[in-house]
């Protein structure tokens, strides 16, 4: 069981940047690949960006690609995302999620737990 606790969501300008974190509980953290979805009001939930276990690969959509950076610290059970050069499309409610079954997951079925979510919103 993972349980999983997004954070630093909040309202900036275009431009501007952001770095979400998500806070695991549960000693098996380091064996997930996470990843981190977005989803827009009348929107379907949206792949972000993964991380394999050990933070040697990631993989990113190719919307937010070279804006935006998944990282994590196995030592403290916290998964990060920044994000840089913000743009309005870029507004939705951002969630992290595990997943065992690859470092290349991209469909919201492939992950098994899920974040509450935290709340972006970027003004133009």
């Amino acid at each position: 069981q993972v349980q999983l606790v997004e954070s630093g969501g909040g309202l900036v300008q275009a431009g501007g940047s952001l770095r979400l974190s998500c806070a695991a509980s549960g000693r098996t953290f380091s064996s997930y690949a996470m990843g981190w979805f977005r989803q827009a009001p009348g929107q379907e939930r949206e792949f972000v960006a993964v991380i394999r276990w050990d933070g040697g690969s990631t993989y990113y959509a190719d919307s937010v690609k070279g804006r935006v950076a998944i990282s994590r610290d196995n030592a403290k059970n916290t998964v990060y995302l920044q994000m840089n050069s913000l743009r309005p499309e870029d507004t939705a409610v951002y969630y992290c999620a595990a997943t065992y079954l690859s470092d290349r997951a991209t469909s919201t079925r492939e992950y098994r737990y899920w974040g509450q979510g935290t709340q972006v919103t970027v003004s133009s």
